[in-house]
């Protein structure tokens, strides 16, 4: 597992940090994985996108089980979905105030054997990797997002809006084959996505190799993936096409 965050070069110009976070929790079974983008016109964003995330580890990590515990999509959608009512309760319980001040979009995934499940409010990405064990057969799938528009708080769903349980995404996906996930904020939906001819955006296969790849590697070095990631994400390849806050959380299983 792998995460990093990168400071949009509009927040490096005006002086301000990151507003992305990012957190995990590995068990026995699987993974949470979570991110959250901070809206910009709030002024606690940054400190509401790390609350998010680390409510949202705590809460849906007792959901990662094997499917055969609960075999049964629409119950472990009730689940992911109550997860989260549990989340929202306690962002807006910490705000100790108007939630638009902290806004943030939220984005969890919970994989464990056998199934994956997918729960978003705002405009995160999740990008599965299916079949990666037959040499050179692996695919890449972008899950469907939830509602999505501007880093502004009156143009888009955080985390306690008020419409943020009835816009919510959550998607339970049972496949045996998913050995890999990862978890973006918006800043790098240039990066991650390519034009289709037609239809929706289709993911950038190679990109999206190089790094499951490489984080699959015996000899993979932490230190050397981070200083290589922070390297691409402050280049004038990604500062051409955004300027937002970038945060990359992948995973495989192994």
């Amino acid at each position: 597992m792998h995460g990093t965050s990168a400071t949009g070069y509009r927040h490096t110009r005006e002086g301000t940090p990151c507003q992305d976070a990012w957190a995990s929790e590995e068990t026995a079974s699987g993974l949470v994985l979570a991110i959250a983008d901070g809206a910009g016109s709030a002024p606690h964003s940054r400190e509401g996108a790390w609350a998010a995330v680390q409510l949202a580890v705590r809460a849906f990590l007792p959901l990662v089980a094997p499917w055969e515990r609960l075999p049964d999509a629409h119950a472990r959608t009730e689940e992911l979905t109550e997860a989260f009512r549990e989340v929202r309760a306690a962002f807006l319980q910490w705000c100790q105030g108007p939630p638009g001040l902290y806004a943030t979009t939220l984005t969890v995934v919970v994989l464990a054997p056998g199934w994956l499940g997918q729960l978003s409010v705002g405009d995160g990405l999740v990008l599965v990797r299916a079949d990666a064990s037959a040499a050179g057969s692996a695919s890449y799938h972008l899950l469907p997002r939830a509602h999505t528009g501007s880093e502004y708080a009156n143009e888009t769903v955080f985390v306690g809006s008020p419409t943020a349980l009835a816009q919510l995404r959550v998607d339970c996906v049972r496949d045996d084959a998913i050995d890999g996930v990862l978890l973006s904020t918006d800043g790098l939906t240039h990066a991650l996505l390519r034009r289709a001819p037609a239809g929706p955006p289709l993911p950038h296969d190679a990109f999206l190799g190089h790094l499951f790849d490489r984080l699959a590697r015996s000899d993979y070095d932490h230190a050397e993936e981070e200083r290589r990631l922070k390297a691409f994400l402050d280049s004038d390849q990604i500062t051409r096409v955004t300027g937002d806050d970038k945060t990359l959380l992948w995973a495989i299983r192994t």
